[in-house]
């Protein structure tokens, strides 16, 4: 069970967002006990707490991003399907620096955009970041089995798979 969480906004936020980074990390750490970190930029926050299961290297941790920076994904879950969606990219020229199944999800959605959805199976909420267009794409599996709360707070999308987090 990992943690993931972030604000998003098409304007920039402001330095009082920019510090709640920390404590939703702390307040989702027993979610994933093996790696926190935080991604920032001007317009959008993402934390990722890791219980490090498919691939343990640390070179999966999360936050992670493309191999160009332009996108970023913190990703809950598990694609049951991700070795078959992995040969498929990696027949059309896409190669991999990880056994991870987060960063086969990232290049499938860099390669069909949301049509990925309709391709994976397995139980996941996922949110992706491009840093070049400054949009958000989140989902969550058809069962909703790992939980994704949201909310807009002061024109800001604000998610979590906590509740609590969303408090802070």
């Amino acid at each position: 069970m990992c943690g993931i969480a972030g604000v998003y906004s098409t304007t920039p936020l402001n330095s009082s967002v920019f510090e709640r980074g920390e404590q939703v990390l702390n307040s989702m750490q027993h979610r994933g006990p093996n790696h926190k970190a935080y991604f920032k930029d001007t317009h959008t926050i993402l934390c990722h707490t890791r219980l490090a299961i498919i691939d343990t290297n640390e070179s999966a941790n999360q936050p992670f991003s493309d191999a160009s920076g332009r996108y970023l994904i913190v990703f809950n879950g598990e694609i049951f399907n991700f070795r078959e969606l992995r040969n498929s990219l990696t027949d059309i020229g896409i190669t991999f620096s990880t056994q991870s199944d987060t960063e086969v999800l990232l290049n499938l959605y860099i390669s069909e955009g949301s049509n990925c959805l309709s391709k994976l199976n397995g139980f996941f909420s996922f949110c992706i970041y491009d840093t070049q267009h400054n949009s958000l794409f989140a989902a969550t599996d058809r069962y909703g089995v790992k939980p994704f709360y949201y909310t807009f707070q002061n024109n800001h999308f604000v998610f979590s798979s906590e509740l609590k987090a969303l408090e802070i």
